[in-house]
């Protein structure tokens, strides 16, 4: 079973004392092939003990049998249910919190009338000011269609929100840049450019999220060419990025040359795309790539790689990445003796990392830490810090090498929540956009 996207509950239990309730509990539950988390105690009283229980399971279905199964162990009684999933988002995972306290009239007059009216007037005659002077210089539009959200696919917009708080919430925590949820009740090309261009003065950046291909590659492009500040679809770059520095990583464990080795991409979306054109601008070398579409095989070539098949890529290719969705895809008899295998669809591989070493793969490894909340806090940190006009390739790069660089032995990339490792990101990404003369500010190393 796989646990990737596993149902949680918090069961509180009320158990007699008696001896071997507990572990007569926790039997009931691995029979009912369930998994236990946490155990906490609650309290311990002289005729019963109540503890929080973590329970996880495939799907609402099975929990319930889990449950049921719970209720029926001699000496248990199930107090109460909880989905602390759900209980984290109730209201929303984000605020916007005043950065002042607002107790006194001089304070009121200061923030606002008529204090307020001079920076106005400033920023009319400057507007560059409204860098210094206003939230837009640390504020990121997180904008989605909702169209491509996850492995969930077209769910809507607002059904997306979830995700963009989320977001919201790792771009604040891990570099402290404010990020906004935008949520755009149209997947027209034309409505997104033009409703993202109209409110982009608000923004130092815009990270476009979980809009799906093609119409994702369009709506980057032609808004890079409008507006005057970072732009990037997440989705793409980002995933890109951690990919391209797990590489980095991979092939020096395998003593194998990135520059001088066939790759590989099996699957050509959003992803797989970006991954490709950002490994040939890393190699100076084609990259063979496949996909059911023809239009993305097209896509392929006119970026510079070669069109192949599934089984042409695990024939010749020397390092394979798979970002396709299908699970099983790669069948251990396809596997070369040495070559390096990435197969990151979550929740569930193209082939699972065991499979493909026992097949002869030199090294092989899924999706679970290839996260691209690696990426895009620190890509954006760097650019914004840096007032750069836009995120070259040459950025994404040095983002993938400081990762490749700091990642500890023994792992794929970095741990996610090491704030250093985000912010040696940034400072790459803004030395960079400096030294691409695409930066408009003094570079400061870290800002919080």
């Amino acid at each position: 079973m796989s646990w990737e996207r596993r149902t949680m509950r918090t069961v509180r239990v009320r158990n007699k004392q008696i001896i071997g309730t507990l572990a007569n509990l926790l039997n009931t539950i691995a029979s009912q092939a369930g998994s236990v988390g946490e155990i906490k105690l609650i309290s311990d009283a002289a005729h019963a003990v109540v503890r929080d229980i973590t329970v996880y399971a495939e799907d609402e279905k099975h929990m319930q049998q889990i449950i049921e199964a719970m209720r029926a162990n001699p000496g248990t009684h199930i107090d109460e249910i909880r989905d602390e999933v759900l209980e984290m988002h109730q209201k929303g995972k984000i605020a916007i919190r005043s950065r002042y306290d607002i107790d006194s009239i001089a304070k009121l007059r200061r923030v606002y009338t008529p204090g307020v009216a001079d920076v106005c007037l400033r920023i009319a005659k400057e507007p560059a000011l409204a860098r210094k002077y206003t939230i837009a210089s640390h504020l990121v539009a997180i904008v989605t269609d909702g169209s491509a959200v996850l492995g969930l696919g077209d769910i809507g917009a607002l059904a997306g929100m979830p995700v963009m708080e989320g977001k919201a919430m790792l771009m604040e925590s891990l570099v402290g840049l404010s990020g906004i949820p935008i949520l755009l009740n149209t997947k027209d090309v034309d409505e997104i450019v033009d409703s993202i261009a109209h409110i982009a003065p608000t923004f130092a950046a815009i990270q476009l999220e979980d809009i799906s291909a093609p119409r994702c590659f369009e709506i980057e492009k032609r808004l890079q060419e409008k507006l005057d500040i970072p732009v990037m679809h997440d989705d793409q770059h980002g995933t890109a990025v951690v990919t391209t520095a797990a590489l980095l990583v991979a092939t020096e464990r395998a003593g194998a040359n990135l520059g001088t080795a066939v790759i590989g991409q099996i699957g050509l979306g959003a992803a797989g795309l970006a991954t490709v054109k950002m490994l040939m601008k890393l190699t100076g070398n084609p990259v063979m790539g496949t996909d059911l579409s023809q239009d993305a095989l097209t896509r392929l070539e006119a970026a510079g790689g070669i069109p192949a098949t599934l089984d042409e890529i695990m024939a010749k290719a020397d390092i394979v990445v798979a970002t396709t969705g299908a699970q099983g895809l790669i069948k251990p008899e396809m596997v070369r003796k040495g070559q390096i295998i990435l197969a990151l669809s979550n929740p569930s591989p193209e082939i699972e990392p065991e499979v493909a070493l026992k097949a002869g793969a030199a090294f092989a490894a899924d999706g679970k830490s290839v996260n691209n909340v690696l990426g895009f806090p620190g890509i954006f940190r760097g650019a914004v810090d840096a007032n750069a006009r836009e995120i070259s390739d040459e950025m994404l790069l040095a983002a993938a090498h400081t990762l490749a660089s700091l990642t500890k032995e023994g792992f794929l990339v970095p741990h996610p929540l090491n704030k250093e490792v985000h912010q040696a990101v940034a400072r790459a990404v803004a030395e960079k956009a400096f030294e691409q003369g695409l930066a408009r500010a003094e570079y400061v190393s870290y800002v919080d």
